[in-house]
């Protein structure tokens, strides 16, 4: 096998895996009834500072319509809530609630710990390969988007 398809190969195993964990993860933790997509939204809006719509839509590559469809489902959830704003009553701001707050919490940790489990076993050197290929990738993937 050639280094191009067995590279092929590896990703397509490793997207798999990480997305499939992910979705176990969040299927057996104390907020069941979160999906994936909901993470990624709540991942999205974070716990600072309350976010318009718009920027959060764009931040995911969304309309603002499929937007207020997740964000709908979130609320109902318990997991986000939005207010108008008070200077632009036309803007819609969205943020966590503390239910929201905690399952962030609980992703990033996911995330943290996925991170190290790799990162541990390699050395400096590796380390700043492994971002810069990872970055290479990112920046091919954002590119396609367009």
């Amino acid at each position: 096998m050639d280094i191009n398809a067995a590279l092929n190969e590896v990703f397509v195993k490793v997207f798999k895996n990480i997305t499939g964990i992910e979705e176990r993860v969040i299927q057996t933790g104390e907020y069941q009834n979160a999906t994936a997509n909901d993470m990624h939204v709540i991942e999205t809006i974070g716990i600072g500072k309350p976010k318009n719509m718009t920027s959060v839509a764009k931040a995911l590559s969304v309309t603002t319509g499929t937007l207020t469809i997740s964000v709908n489902s979130l609320v109902k959830k318990g997991f986000v809530e939005r207010v108008r704003s008070e200077s632009d009553r036309r803007v819609v701001l969205v943020s966590l609630t503390e239910k929201g707050r905690m399952v962030y919490l609980e992703h990033q940790k996911f995330h943290e710990d996925l991170v190290n489990s790799i990162v541990h076993r390699l050395d400096d050197r590796e380390k700043i390969l492994l971002e810069k290929v990872l970055s290479n990738l990112n920046q091919y993937l954002k590119e396609m988007q367009k």
